[in-house]
């Protein structure tokens, strides 16, 4: 009953349209009788929709919080509807603004204008409005003399703690502690000279015996997480930094923001999207910075390539978390008593971890897929990013099993494929 009604909501009821797609599934039902399911299929959407007394909804976890203003700013520009980089900063003037070093800029360009021109003429950095010259986020973060003036918090910390766990009061475990500040391309410079003497190198003696030296993270990795990090912040966020944590065992960096547009955890290797199209132009000039995604799937095969494991990205409460582990690139030292058996010993626990947690993401994909599923939604559901390994280490040997099954047998690889529960597992 009430089915033209429930069809009907995305489109009555949801300002602007919500697109989706619906099917009916003939079952018997609990009772024994003819009956059938509605699946409603919601697809990915660049706007973000309200209902009909204007409120907004965001998603976390099991529950949906409501959003006010200022949240429902934050997800317009995460989805691109809207830059905040091009928004006016109160008080700020051309005074403000550092001209000898916009004059180092389009000389590096090729302007030939005068910086002035070029703010005015270029990415509206310098705007009239309502009969006033306003300043852009874009060019204080940019050009501006003092930007942590008017963004105190855009700035890179960097924290050092000593073993795998952050620690505080009495046990506190902090063993370094350093702030970069100043314009975006300052803090990219202080940021990335100050890590690379905080990376530590191993050397060993190789099979043709030379000694071979390795870092513990490749270099392209831990830059590319950083750049990325002042590239692509959420900068309308002001009560927090970005975070480069060093650990052990693995080097983390928070980023204010969750992932911008249309970039999902389960796509992020292959969509390309800027939060901040002028910010990344400009450092792309500098060499720093691809559009976002683009070389995430190169960061992917460069930490392979030196025997580590996969980066690490997931999203808490706005923060976006990207970390890499080095721990897989630890060499056996024979010479070490006691080095075979400790790496024997990490090799089981790894295992036996593994073991766990595939059994724990099977239940999770057989619960999820009793209605079929793509991958893709799998991927994000699961809080997986590589569709090959994905499929390797959890469809294929739950298929193999007999536990789950594809709508496509004959068409494994189709881009309309699904998976789905069998009958006996549930």
């Amino acid at each position: 009953q009430n089915i033209n009604e429930l069809q009907r909501t995305p489109i009555d009821y949801c300002n602007p349209s919500v697109r989706t797609e619906s099917e009916k599934i003939e079952c018997v039902n609990a009772d024994g009788k003819p009956d059938h399911l509605l699946i409603i299929t919601v697809f990915q959407s660049t706007q973000m929709h309200a209902n009909q007394a204007d409120e907004v909804y965001y998603r976390m976890g099991d529950k949906s919080k409501k959003l006010n203003f200022e949240d429902r700013m934050r997800l317009m520009y995460a989805k691109g509807e809207r830059y905040y980089e091009d928004t006016p900063v109160p008080d700020a003037t051309i005074d403000d603004i550092d001209l000898p070093f916009v004059q180092e800029y389009i000389d590096k360009i090729g302007y030939t204008k005068s910086p002035i021109e070029y703010l005015k003429e270029n990415n509206d950095f310098i705007s009239t409005r309502e009969g006033r010259e306003v300043v852009s986020v874009a060019a204080i973060l940019l050009f501006g003399k003092s930007a942590k003036h008017f963004f105190p918090r855009a700035r890179v910390r960097f924290i050092r703690y000593e073993g795998t766990v952050a620690k505080v009061g009495a046990e506190m475990n902090v063993i370094k502690d350093m702030m970069f500040e100043g314009r975006i391309l300052q803090i990219a410079e202080k940021a990335e000279e100050f890590v690379r003497g905080q990376i530590k190198e191993h050397t060993f003696l190789g099979p043709d015996t030379k000694f071979v030296t390795h870092a513990e993270y490749p270099e392209y990795a831990w830059k590319e997480l950083i750049v990325n990090a002042i590239a692509h912040r959420d900068y309308s966020i002001k009560g927090t930094d970005i975070q480069i944590k060093m650990f052990d065992d693995r080097l983390s960096v928070e980023s204010p923001g969750s992932l911008p547009g249309i970039v999902r955890l389960s796509n992020m290797r292959h969509v390309h999207f800027s939060r901040n199209p002028k910010i990344a132009e400009f450092l792309q000039r500098y060499g720093y910075v691809r559009e976002f995604g683009e070389g995430i799937d190169r960061l992917y095969d460069v930490m392979e390539s030196a025997g580590l494991p996969h980066p690490e990205y997931k999203v808490e409460s706005f923060m976006l978390i990207a970390t890499l582990r080095n721990k897989a690139s630890e060499e056996e030292e024979p010479s070490q008593v006691g080095a075979h058996d400790r790496a024997h010993d990490r090799a089981h626990d790894r295992a036996h971890d593994r073991a766990h947690d595939n059994e724990a993401t099977e239940r999770k994909v057989l619960a999820f897929c009793t209605v079929p599923r793509t991958c893709d939604e799998l991927l994000e559901h699961c809080g997986f990013t590589s569709r090959s390994r994905f499929r390797a280490n959890y469809l294929k040997p739950l298929i193999e099993r007999g536990e789950l099954s594809m709508t496509l047998p004959d068409k494994p690889k189709s881009k309309n494929q699904k998976y789905v529960t069998t009958t006996s597992t549930t």
